[in-house]
């Protein structure tokens, strides 16, 4: 089943990625579903199956359905998207191709999907980690913080929200590098937060701006840290 699985999944990436010049993707956003490349497109994703798969007759329901299926996703894309750059329909484009994948390895490999996994405790722990790393701490961040005022910044020179993505993503590779027991990997991401920050500090003379960062940045990593040692501990007496 994995073989298979890795197969299909190396077949689309080939497809969709490595063999789509930009040229194609322009052609299929102004023509929609009556530009060529949209075919030529979908005979790569053919071709590409026939090779991976060693031109093996016996996944004959494989060759026939995925390219099929693959005209059918891209064409509903392309005529429903309201913009040539959309995040939504290209999440929801690659899903739906990687559906259409997951159900045909059951065809060949039946797997049965258990919701007692989705209930298990080990599982719970991890949405309730997952959920504590990203809402919840930044909840708890923006309560301790405003304690202290800075300049109201009109957010010209700042991305919408990325302070908040940037919090989030740190105590997830916090959490995955404690997961993994590999704590000098957070001191390397403390070091090259401190040096992206680093020109930005020099250059504002701010020592508030200096001591607010940093109380930030520290109280972000003590947050993931608490959380995954809990997480672990949680786990190893579940284990024992």
């Amino acid at each position: 089943m994995t073989d298979l699985l890795l197969k299909l999944l190396l077949a689309h990436l080939i497809g969709d990625f490595l063999i789509q010049p930009g040229s194609w993707v322009k052609s299929k956003e102004q023509k929609k579903h009556k530009s060529p490349h949209l075919y030529l497109h979908i005979l790569i994703h053919l071709l590409a199956l026939l090779i991976v798969l060693g031109f093996d007759s016996s996944y004959w329901t494989i060759y026939l359905t995925i390219p099929l299926s693959h005209l059918i996703i891209d064409a509903l894309k392309l005529n429903l998207q309201k913009s040539s750059v959309s995040k939504t329909a290209f999440f929801l484009d690659q899903i739906a191709h990687l559906i259409v994948i997951a159900l045909l390895v059951n065809v060949y490999y039946p797997y049965s999907l258990s919701l007692e996994v989705i209930g298990s405790t080990p599982f719970i722990g991890f949405l309730i980690a997952l959920i504590m790393l990203t809402h919840v701490s930044a909840v708890l961040m923006r309560i301790i913080m405003s304690q202290w005022k800075l300049a109201e910044d009109d957010g010209s020179h700042s991305l919408r929200n990325a302070g908040q993505y940037i919090g989030i993503l740190e105590r997830l590779f916090v959490f995955t590098f404690i997961l993994l027991n590999q704590w000098s990997a957070i001191g390397l991401l403390i070091a090259a937060k401190s040096v992206l920050r680093f020109s930005d500090l020099s250059r504002s003379k701010d020592r508030k701006l200096t001591e607010y960062i940093l109380i930030g940045t520290l109280l972000s990593f003590g947050l993931a840290i608490l959380i995954a040692l809990g997480y672990q501990q949680v786990m190893i007496r579940l284990g024992s």
